[in-house]
């Protein structure tokens, strides 16, 4: 089949057509009286760019059930060279390859929610790729690992690849009696962070991620150290409602430093129950709780304060007392405490100003303070 001004792409590939070069595609199979097709060859030839796979078997569901090889040879939609081949090597499989942009492979997975099915079979496949494209800003390099799939899910396996610098990235899965657990290190977070819409201009940051899962129900941790932020919308609302302008200013203009954030959350079904969010940095600390339901609501509580005032906690600790209710009448410790809650698209914010700190606020920035 000849290809020649009608457009084709291949999304999971990040394949397209260019519209001024011929696409030759050659198929050669057959299907059986199960409804399996069986692929002997199949090969895509655009110029410069080749696809070529051996002895493929999809079913009737259009499922992989196994196949020989996959070579993939080609620049894709962002003009990034990918160079890699699959072979199957006994039961296993074996993933080698020169460069491969994983740009649109992260962006899938971190955000599109679509569960679906690619191979019936359990899966074990070897990974080792020269260099790996995260984003237009940076590559890793020798990436190198396995990953255990079972029943379509990633049952164990690690990951580690090198960033220039010395930087690192580590994954492993471990199950085990019905326990799954996961860690996630990774030294620059922004290839991963920026995925999320409501983020915005955030840059640096050094991720680490923990999560066991016992059956349906996980719990995690997620802490990110020294980064920034340059826009984050319901943050921006909660400061300027509070009428802390200033910080509003520096949070869409030249963006606000954080030291560390940690989350600690579960996951259950489409309910996500947020124990604690806690952020603290030079302009500004948060805490804060709440339940997210996936695709209907979120509702989040918490608390926010100012350098100032925590700078003034900090220094006044011999007299803890003071410091709650102030030496004069109407001194105290100031913040704001804040509610968001409502549909993802519609979100209602209100603000209360506060004088005195929560003993959990103080507990938790004590033990930063100590940490530190």
């Amino acid at each position: 089949m000849n290809i020649k001004h009608s457009s084709f792409l291949l999304d999971f590939l990040n394949f397209e057509k260019k519209s001024s070069t011929d696409t030759i595609i050659k198929l050669s199979g057959k299907k059986n009286i199960k409804g399996n097709l069986l692929i002997k060859s199949f090969s895509l030839n655009e110029g410069n760019n080749n696809i070529e796979i051996k002895n493929l078997i999809v079913d009737k569901n259009n499922i992989i059930n196994q196949f020989d090889n996959i070579s993939l040879n080609y620049f894709d939609k962002d003009d990034q060279k990918n160079s890699i081949n699959i072979n199957k090597n006994n039961k296993d499989y074996v993933l080698k390859g020169e460069t491969f942009n994983a740009d649109n492979l992260i962006e899938n997975l971190l955000i599109n929610t679509t569960k679906s099915k690619f191979f019936i079979n359990d899966l074990k496949i070897k990974i080792n790729i020269k260099k790996v494209r995260m984003d237009s800003e940076y590559q890793l390099n020798n990436l190198k690992g396995e990953l255990i799939f079972k029943n379509q899910k990633l049952f164990s396996g690690n990951l580690s690849g090198d960033f220039p610098e010395n930087k690192k990235l580590n994954f492993a899965v471990r199950s085990k009696d019905n326990n799954k657990v996961t860690t996630f290190t990774i030294d620059h977070a922004k290839p991963i962070v920026k995925r999320y819409k409501f983020v915005k201009g955030f840059e640096g940051g050094i991720l680490d991620f923990y999560s066991t899962k016992k059956l349906n129900e996980s719990n995690s941790q997620l802490k990110i150290y020294d980064f920034k932020l340059k826009e984050l919308p319901v943050l921006t609302k909660i400061l300027t409602l509070a009428s802390l302008q200033g910080i509003a200013d520096i949070l869409s203009g030249e963006g606000i430093g954080f030291d560390v954030f940690e989350m600690n959350f579960k996951n259950n079904a489409n309910l996500m129950t947020i124990e604690e969010i806690y952020a603290i940095g030079p302009a500004i600390s948060i805490l804060m709780e709440g339940y997210v339901e996936k695709g209907d609501l979120i509702s989040l509580r918490g608390t926010l304060v100012p350098a100032t005032t925590i700078n003034k906690f900090i220094g006044s600790l011999p007299v803890l007392g003071k410091i709650l209710v102030g030496s004069k009448t109407g001194e105290g410790v100031f913040g704001v405490s804040f509610k968001i809650k409502g549909p993802p698209k519609e979100l209602e914010t209100s603000v209360n100003p506060i004088k005195t700190l929560t003993p959990r606020f103080i507990t938790r920035t004590l033990e930063k303070i100590k940490k530190n």
